[in-house]
């Protein structure tokens, strides 16, 4: 097992990263003293798969276990959704030492966690990633949120897990679109931060998707680790350090909207195209070379990962890109690579750039 610490004072905790660690949960969770009856938030797929191996480690431990199911799409985070969970946490919590584990992806964790923010005004919870962009990304930083009709995230809070359990052993059984969707997430680490990464994925994308788990193993290890020193930076988002995490999230944050949260495209897909439209971007505002621009796009396709969106209408994506959470004082602010392997926040980018490169993106 190996550990990665996020310092954040009275907020830090550990990411442990292994395999087979989930039959360990129990003890782990044990030690940490945060309750002892869980609420496992999930979905019907991952408690059939995974539920009686967690609650058996748990019960091991003297922790009671009640599992909540959410629907298995993007729409679980909804506010309806989240009430039906609170409500239902709340008749359960009789003389109970409640804590709350996010069982599965990106959908659970970001609902579960939101949920153990405002509860009784914020219970401990763990985090136990399922997919590989969970594993990299979402689990890790304490950005909890659910979904608004006019755009994705729009409520959420900050809320630091006290600790994310990454079996690197359940992504093995992951299906080929949920690699891939993961590896989107790699890419952008590799684009902002870590030249090395995104050189190491171009080599070995083959193993990446074919699953070879100490390939697994190094990127998960390799994007935490530069996930954790951003938050440890700028853990409110406050700095404009964090916000490099958001490269490509623009535009896909929008096409996932204006595709009303469906199963059309993947988080990782959108965020895939979301990134191919802001190296356009870069490249128009002439920040970064072409053949930079290009590598990224070539290796967003030698993962299997889209690179333009069908079906979708331009003004929906443009409407839904105003909403961005990123902009600031009635200004646009896109994270833009210069080079691989370096990002940075620029602000106010013309329309016409923004529409031509979104429109670049877009099957005639």
């Amino acid at each position: 097992m190996k550990r990665v610490k996020v310092s954040l004072g009275a907020r830090s905790y550990d990411i442990l990263i292994g395999d087979g660690l989930l039959s360990n949960s129990g003890v782990i969770i044990k030690k940490l003293d945060i309750g002892t009856d869980a609420v496992v938030i999930t979905n019907k797929t991952l408690e059939r798969a995974y539920g009686k191996t967690l609650k058996r480690s748990l019960n091991r431990s003297g922790i009671s276990v009640k599992f909540e199911i959410l629907p298995d799409s993007e729409k679980a985070k909804s506010p309806h959704i989240l009430l039906r969970v609170l409500n239902r946490i709340a008749v359960y919590d009789r003389n109970r030492s409640i804590f709350i584990i996010a069982l599965g992806g990106g959908v659970v964790g970001d609902l579960a966690g939101f949920a153990a923010a405002v509860y009784k005004r914020g219970i401990p919870y763990a985090q136990i990633p399922t997919t590989l962009l969970a594993h990299v990304d979402s689990s890790v930083g304490g950005k909890t949120a659910i979904d608004l009709f006019a755009a994705k995230n729009l409520a959420g809070a900050f809320y630091q897990p006290r600790v994310v359990i990454s079996d690197i052993n359940v992504l093995m059984s992951l299906s080929p679109r949920q690699v891939r969707s993961g590896l989107a997430e790699i890419i952008k680490y590799g684009v902002i931060k870590d030249r090395a990464l995104f050189v190491y994925l171009e080599r070995n994308y083959r193993k990446a998707i074919d699953l070879d788990k100490k390939t697994i193993a190094h990127l998960v290890m390799r994007s935490i680790r530069i996930k954790a020193r951003l938050v440890e930076e700028d853990e409110l988002d406050r700095k404009g350090k964090r916000i490099i995490l958001n490269f490509g999230h623009t535009i896909g944050h929008a096409i996932e909207t204006a595709a009303s949260y469906s199963n059309k495209y993947s988080h990782g897909e959108a965020i895939a195209i979301g990134m191919c439209a802001a190296a356009d971007i870069a490249f128009r505002l002439n920040l970064i070379k072409k053949n930079d621009a290009e590598r990224i796009e070539s290796l967003i396709k030698k993962c299997g990962l889209p690179t333009k969106v069908e079906d979708l209408n331009f003004n929906k994506i443009y409407e839904a890109h105003l909403r961005d959470k990123k902009f600031a004082r009635n200004r646009n602010r896109f994270v833009l690579p210069y080079a691989v392997g370096n990002a940075r926040v620029v602000e106010a980018v013309p329309d016409r750039v923004v529409t031509e490169a979104v429109k670049k993106r877009l099957v005639n």
